[in-house]
């Protein structure tokens, strides 16, 4: 059995941390277990942060709509907008940062697509009709390898 629901909100901060939040209190009420609960909050605080960093950079703040489904086997997370496409309409390779330099010289940003795709057994992107749209697949079970 396939339990779904989704979830909108404006592609604010404040709406994306509490949008998360309500998505993956939603996901552990429905039996997702708590160690693949935690892993996903932090890849789709990742995803959701970009959107509202990057997607709708110098525009007004749209919606993001993220639908959620989930069975025994695995979680399908879905994040749609209509803010900017992802530079060449394609996902950011997420190479991990060297961390083997002065404190002064590590990058702000580049952590979180690396992230997004340890955590995630499947990602996909898609620009369809003016709208960016992102697939993130989670092994259900606590113990499934990632990536």
């Amino acid at each position: 059995m396939v339990n779904t629901f989704a979830y909108s909100f404006l592609a604010t901060e404040l709406n994306a941390r509490s949008g998360i939040g309500s998505v993956v209190e939603r996901l552990r009420t429905m039996g997702l277990p708590e160690a693949r609960a935690e892993e996903v909050q932090i890849a789709l605080a990742e995803a959701v942060n970009n959107v509202v960093e990057h997607a709708y950079a110098g525009t007004d703040p749209g919606d993001v709509n993220i639908r959620c489904n989930l069975d025994a086997d695995q979680l399908w997370i879905n994040i749609h907008d209509a803010g900017l496409p992802l530079p060449d309409d394609k996902l950011p390779e997420g190479k991990p940062v060297d961390l083997n330099v002065p404190h002064a010289d590590l990058p702000e940003g580049g952590f979180g697509w690396f992230l997004i795709r340890e955590l995630t057994s499947d990602i996909h992107y898609e620009r369809k009709s003016g709208n960016n749209q992102l697939s993130l697949r989670f092994e259900v079970s606590a113990s499934a390898p990632l990536g």
